[in-house]
């Protein structure tokens, strides 16, 4: 998998903004192309992997669709799994207050996005299939 120095910036490559049009992108790329193509430029190693960075950056940079994926998951564009964003990097369990649940069920409940209600008679019904733990019955003694 690669690594983010592994990452090929198609932008810079073709020494276009990410606001580019597809004309502008084309016009740079058949400019570069013809610069460092490998016929004009025989046995220059470096000219040959420069045109070949120029046409992988054309060929997602010119595709609509590549285009969108590219910049939406920047490095994992082409990797399978990327069909949704990631996850958003402020989620954060340590920013969670849990004082504001009164007890591990609510918590539960609240995490797995159910719900209970109370009773009328201050007992809790299962609602939408919430969580409930079986806590003990409280200590008693005869009078």
């Amino acid at each position: 998998m690669p690594t983010t120095t592994d990452f090929k910036d198609y932008y810079a490559i073709l020494g276009v903004s990410k606001t580019a049009t597809p004309e502008e992108i084309k016009r740079v790329y058949r400019k570069l192309a013809r610069k460092y193509h490998p016929d004009l430029n025989p046995g220059d190693k470096d000219a040959e992997t420069k045109f070949k960075e120029l046409n992988e950056a054309n060929e997602v940079l010119s595709d609509p669709q590549k285009r969108q994926k590219y910049d939406r998951f920047g490095q994992h564009w082409n990797h399978p799994g990327y069909t949704e964003a990631p996850p958003p990097s402020s989620t954060n369990v340590g920013t969670t207050d849990f004082d504001q649940y009164g007890d591990f069920d609510s918590f539960i409940n609240d995490l797995l996005g159910r719900s209970r209600r109370k009773t009328s008679t201050g007992g809790f019904d299962d609602f939408n299939g919430g969580f409930h733990s079986q806590a003990p019955a409280p200590d008693t003694e005869a009078a």
